[in-house]
């Protein structure tokens, strides 16, 4: 790892958190640093990273908020407390509503847990932002994340034909193979995607 990314370390211990504070301390952006930190962990040290974001967060006032709540969520989801991250990426878009010049991917990654997790009371909600946000889907992982929820949800409102027709679009999505930028052709693509959640959007498809 270079000496500059000394905020963007992969793993965590004792050894690496004393170096991590102590380069801190020093630091002229400690926030920023603190929040690009635990972005890097929140998927696979979500206790680390929910530490580290609690204090980015009582730092005072920062231009990566609406990012940071959308981090905090990564950890939730990854301890398994989707309520939590629920609460997180509602924190996210609060953010952005009263900031919009801080954009994330909050607006996606809601509703496409909501319908994962089948949670049901969030369903209204889930495709208000669908609908307010359908001109945002820039590259195919983006046009399969909202199509996705919005096969799901429909399909457990038992609107077959709306979810039948979402499902051929994620399907679709998932299969690009250029971003559509002619300098980053794989930015954005679909790479991975669960064989269970492949297998419903392929059954409703049919």
């Amino acid at each position: 790892m270079s000496r500059h990314d000394w905020f963007r370390n992969t793993s965590w211990d004792p050894a690496i958190e004393t170096a991590f504070f102590k380069k801190l301390a020093r630091a002229k952006d400690k926030s920023q640093h603190l929040r690009i930190q635990a972005s890097v962990l929140a998927s696979h040290f979500p206790d680390v990273a929910l530490r580290l974001l609690d204090q980015y967060f009582a730092s005072g006032e920062h231009f990566d908020v609406a990012q940071a709540y959308v981090d905090r969520a990564t950890a939730y989801l990854c301890l398994g407390q989707s309520a939590s991250a629920v609460l997180a990426y509602e924190a996210a878009l609060a953010r952005e509503a009263s900031h919009p010049h801080s954009q994330t991917q909050a607006c996606l990654e809601l509703p496409f847990l909501i319908a994962k997790e089948r949670l049901s009371q969030h369903y209204d909600r889930a495709i208000a932002l669908l609908e307010m946000h359908k001109n945002r889907l820039t590259f195919p992982v983006d046009r399969f994340r909202w199509n996705c929820a919005l096969a799901l949800i429909r399909s457990e409102q038992g609107d077959r034909r709306a979810a039948q027709q979402a499902a051929r679009n994620a399907l679709a999505a998932s299969t690009e193979a250029h971003s559509g930028l002619r300098h980053q052709p794989r930015i954005g693509l679909v790479v991975a995607m669960d064989e269970s959640l492949r297998k419903r959007l392929t059954e409703f498809a049919a």
